[in-house]
């Protein structure tokens, strides 16, 4: 009884590991609470199953100023009455981390920089400059996966293309940080560029997916376009606009 008492004191009650975790980014234009809260459930609203309960960092970059404590209680407060869950603060500006601590919210680097369209420079928004991103060598071969990917499965191409022979599961998830391909059903997630190059693309054969991102940017499907259901798509960023369409027409 000493011994195993022994052996199990010196095993190891825990283990750290780095994941890939993809988070959603909550971007402020506003203080208002209640701005914020209207926004916010109408979102949560077009797409309850992925909003609802879901992980969100909160980007005070676009204010353009550093709020005061009191303040961003009142916007962390409404995100939570709108149904997502605040985890931390998107690092980058300075602001984030003044309130980082007394907020009690970690830094959660990294993410795509904010670049505001020029309509909205208006509101207070400015640009800031990009984080450099290493970049993996010209040349590297795509990451090829032979299998289905099944639902909350995670298959990531790490500097590289991913290529999916199989189809990909709702409830699934395939990441590259360069260019998502799917010879097959994509009912889960397809999330390219992930860490930030704006010209990866998301190929498939056939469009039946949850969720679409590049870069950061992305869109949410509850209810497919009768135009893109079923067939063979490819998606791309414009700007900061993600756009789609049919392949082969």
């Amino acid at each position: 009884m000493t011994t195993q008492r022994a052996e199990a004191a010196a095993a190891p009650a825990i283990d750290i590991r780095f994941g890939q975790v993809g988070l959603i980014q909550v971007l402020i234009w506003t203080t208002d609470p209640g701005a914020i809260l209207d926004e916010l459930t109408g979102r949560v609203a077009t797409a309850p199953k992925f909003f609802q309960r879901t992980a969100v960092a909160v980007d005070v970059g676009p204010l353009g100023r550093e709020p005061s404590v009191e303040e961003m209680r009142g916007v962390l407060e409404a995100v939570r009455r709108a149904g997502m869950a605040p985890v931390g603060l998107a690092s980058g500006p300075a602001a984030a981390q003044a309130l980082s601590e007394p907020l009690d919210l970690p830094l959660l680097p990294p993410f795509r920089e904010f670049h505001p369209p020029a309509e909205a420079l208006g509101r207070s928004a400015r640009r800031v400059e990009p984080v450099p991103v290493d970049i993996e060598p010209e040349g590297v071969a795509a990451q090829v996966h032979t299998h289905p990917v099944r639902s909350g499965q995670r298959t990531y191409a790490r500097g590289r293309d991913l290529v999916v022979t199989a189809m990909v599961g709702a409830g699934a998830e395939v990441i590259a940080d360069g260019c998502v391909h799917v010879y097959g059903a994509l009912r889960g997630r397809a999330v390219a560029g992930a860490r930030g190059d704006t010209t990866a693309r998301v190929f498939c054969q056939e469009f039946h997916a949850e969720l679409v991102s590049i870069a950061g940017v992305f869109r949410v499907f509850e209810t497919l376009p009768p135009e893109l259901a079923g067939k063979p798509v490819q998606a791309w960023l414009d700007g900061d606009v993600l756009r789609f369409e049919r392949l082969g027409v």
